[in-house]
């Protein structure tokens, strides 16, 4: 069975600056891999390779088996990759309610917004509580909640999620991991792009370290683990 989702031998920059040199990566049905590494390693370069934000100058990117290199994002997103990038991406001036409608009429259709509020609401219940609140007036973690919900609702064949636990209290990214493993447990495949590894690790079957846009090692997570332990591994846990 292909991997649900691959990258072969991808090179990509931004105009004369190049951020990945080669990288190969796979992720399964139902995997989960960390891709971890320090500031500038190319982390979020290959997340926006890997939702379509951003065409490699070589090598191939794979989705379900089919070749969607140098094509538009809506391409990937019809192909099931949803992306959660680094940072918060809320409309502020919307309230919840109308943040969340906004993206499940999108990809629910009508019949399924009220469904889709209610499992977002129910996975993030500090978020039911905010409904009619403006969505730039949240906290830094309940609008991280937000963007999250508008795409764990959907239930992605892979989703993409950048730095989770940037910036955010530890009972936040406890909360939004929490949310990541019942994604999985439904069979989403997740690549989760981290700095600080120790979350990932519990969550994640397989470890990528990038460093300086390339694929420096690839283990297990006890592996990783391990190395942590050992300090061989440069990653804050």
């Amino acid at each position: 069975m292909s991997p649900v989702f691959e990258m072969r031998d991808v090179s990509a920059g931004y105009g004369p600056f190049r951020a990945l040199f080669g990288v190969s990566l796979s992720v399964g049905r139902g995997e989960a891999l960390a891709l971890v590494g320090p500031n500038g390693a190319g982390k979020t370069t290959l997340a926006r390779v890997a939702s379509g934000l951003l065409s490699p100058s070589a090598g191939t990117v794979h989705v379900d088996g089919v070749d969607l290199t140098g094509k538009r994002t809506y391409h990937y997103a019809r192909a099931g990759v949803a992306h959660a990038p680094e940072g918060r991406s809320v409309f502020a001036t919307l309230t919840v309610d109308e943040n969340l409608t906004l993206a499940f009429r999108r990809a629910l259709g009508r019949r399924g917004v009220r469904g889709g509020l209610d499992q977002a609401y129910e996975m993030f219940p500090a978020l039911a509580k905010r409904r009619r609140q403006q969505a730039g007036t949240l906290s830094g973690g309940e609008q991280r909640m937000l963007s999250m919900a508008r795409v764990l609702v959907e239930e992605p064949a892979l989703l993409v999620a950048d730095e989770l636990s940037l910036g955010l209290a530890p009972i936040i990214v406890e909360q939004l991991y929490t949310s990541l493993g019942r994604l999985r447990s439904s069979g989403t495949a997740l690549l989760i792009v981290e700095q600080h590894v120790g979350h990932a690790l519990r969550l994640c079957d397989r470890v990528a370290m990038l460093d300086h846009g390339s694929v420096s090692w690839t283990g297990t997570s006890a592996e990783a683990a391990d190395r942590l332990r050992t300090h061989l591994f440069t990653a804050a846990g």
